[in-house]
């Protein structure tokens, strides 16, 4: 959420900005410390950084190529894909690899050619077997860093991480150390927010979420931070590969739909996904980048009988194979199938069947169907209009870490203020609120549900937005609504039959509303106070 946008919040970033100069100030005389809390004063003027993490073969860099729209992030079972790789806007591609001490190495790009021409199916390759250190001695490999010409990455910073279930366990840990550094040391948390990729549920990603949010063993709550604060704030749950889910069928999103809703009712539940959106990552990346010549293979499938396509799509191999009287090169066929699956294939050819026509229409259909724009309006929602918040969040959790782990100095007086923050802070109250928001723990009429969940920013965090009245609204009804509000969700705070949580859940929705009258009764260049918690 940004401070102009809202006014929850305002001031936060400043404030933190303060609070870790003073740190440095009161712990001039420790080098390493210093190097840590300059790191935290610039994850505040860099962009969001969102880690993509989850099992092995979840679809991660297949989703990260689908977000960017651009295939920048091998999708092969390469030594890259066992690597933490970090994805940031670039005035020209450019991939570098680093070691352990800072030492750096280019790597070549190598760009694998399918069928007919077109670019492979794999996309890029990083190639890590040539790499020239500017060291002396070859080193190992720690990270990736690629940079790209992106407007998606203009905002937002995307760490591409290893799977959690790989089979070595070196692998695995490189994700762990990066997203929930344990114990009561200072290390940093590398990312403000996460997308986990789940293809089932089960005990792996449960422990690995817990370990986020800040309950498992080595969490920030031993070291006096609040629960959920020892981690990056904001999780994102997605049902990548939702078209295998129904086996590719033309109904495989549905089957997918009904996946991500259980999959919502477990995770919600105990607070350790904000929301669960199912996506079809190959679908979602294929249509980004479909070409003409994919989309004239499509047109001429579509002229086949339907029953002898449907026989010729009982499986990939059997769609390629060379003695099949299809209007398509086999070559082809086979490029289409590691393309898009065998969903996208039947989707799009019913799509054309219905009257889609033109290349760019198809890409529209297909990217819509495959889930991408609902986790685009989720992500705008949850991340990129809460950027402040989150990156503060960051910033505050790695601070308490540090002045935690070196006592006896005047740092020691900056500690009660930055917990305080990470517990009272009323954006973050609104993300913890919306974690839970979805679930039936809350015993409000569904209606009321709604409003609480839009007020406290669910569904976009513009004053408009947040009280459900149009964009262009003037500002003395958008102004007399939040009074009720204010009103309304007091009121059902004090109610003798609100247990803890519900008063908590109101309490949040009227300090919202309350915020909302502050920046609607100043000029919108006035800053906004700073909304105290209640006692």
């Amino acid at each position: 959420m940004r401070d102009d946008a809202s006014g929850v919040g305002y001031g936060l970033v400043p404030e933190t900005r303060g609070l870790v100069a003073a740190a440095r100030r009161a712990l001039a005389d420790r080098q390493r410390v210093r190097g840590q809390l300059d790191e935290c004063a610039r994850r505040l003027d860099e962009p969001l950084r969102v880690a993509l993490a989850g099992q092995l073969k979840a679809g991660k860099s297949t989703l990260l190529n689908a977000l960017v729209g651009q295939d920048i992030a091998p999708t092969d079972a390469t030594e890259c894909t066992r690597l933490v790789t970090w994805y940031r806007n670039g005035a020209a591609p450019r991939v570098t690899a680093y070691a352990g001490d800072g030492a750096r190495a280019d790597v070549v790009v190598r760009r694998g050619r399918g069928a007919d021409g077109l670019p492979g199916a794999h996309g890029l390759t990083f190639d890590l077997s040539t790499l020239r250190w500017n060291a002396p001695a070859p080193r190992e490999v720690d990270h990736l860093s690629v940079e790209w010409p992106s407007s998606e990455l203009t905002q937002t910073t995307i760490i591409d991480t290893p799977g959690i279930s790989s089979l070595s366990r070196e692998v695995s840990a490189r994700t762990s150390q990066l997203l929930t550094p344990g114990g009561h040391g200072t290390e940093l948390p590398s990312a403000d927010a996460v997308l986990y990729l789940l293809r089932r549920l089960d005990t792996a990603d449960v422990d690995f979420l817990e370990r986020i949010g800040g309950n498992g063993a080595g969490s920030g709550v031993g070291q006096g931070l609040p629960a959920r604060a020892s981690g990056p704030l904001g999780v994102i749950g997605v049902v990548s590969r939702a078209d295998e889910i129904g086996a590719g069928r033309i109904d495989a999103l549905h089957s997918a739909r009904d996946v991500a809703a259980r999959f919502a009712g477990e995770l919600e539940r105990t607070g350790l996904c904000q929301s669960v959106i199912p996506v079809a990552g190959l679908l979602a990346f294929a249509a980004a980048t479909l070409r003409q010549r994919e989309y004239a293979a499509f047109e001429a499938l579509a002229a086949v009988p339907t029953d002898d396509l449907t026989a010729a799509l009982l499986s990939a191999d059997r769609f390629a194979h060379p003695e099949l009287p299809l209007p398509v090169p086999p070559e082809l066929r086979a490029h289409l199938a590691a393309r898009f699956g065998l969903f996208g294939i039947r989707l799009a050819v019913t799509l054309i069947r219905l009257g889609v026509r033109g290349a760019q229409a198809l890409a529209s259909e297909l990217t819509q169907r495959s889930g991408l724009d609902e986790l685009r309006t989720v992500l705008d929602v949850q991340f990129a209009q809460r950027a402040d918040e989150l990156k503060a969040h960051s910033a505050l959790t790695a601070l308490a870490r540090i002045l935690t782990a070196n006592p006896g100095t005047a740092a020691d007086t900056l500690l009660p203020r930055v917990r305080t923050l990470l517990a009272d802070v009323h954006g973050f109250a609104e993300l913890r609120l919306l974690s839970t928001l979805r679930t039936d723990e809350l015993p409000l009429p569904p209606a009321d549900l709604a409003e609480m969940h839009r007020l406290v920013g669910g569904t976009g965090v513009a004053p408009a937005l947040r009280l459900g009245l149009a964009p262009h609204t003037d500002l003395e009804t958008q102004r007399g609504e939040a009074l009720a509000a204010v009103h309304k969700w007091r009121s059902r705070a004090r109610h003798p039959l609100a247990d803890q949580q519900l008063s908590s859940a109101c309490l949040t929705a009227a300090r919202s509303a309350e915020g909302l009258l502050e920046i609607l009764h100043e000029p919108p260049t006035t800053p906004f106070r700073a909304i105290r918690p209640n006692h």
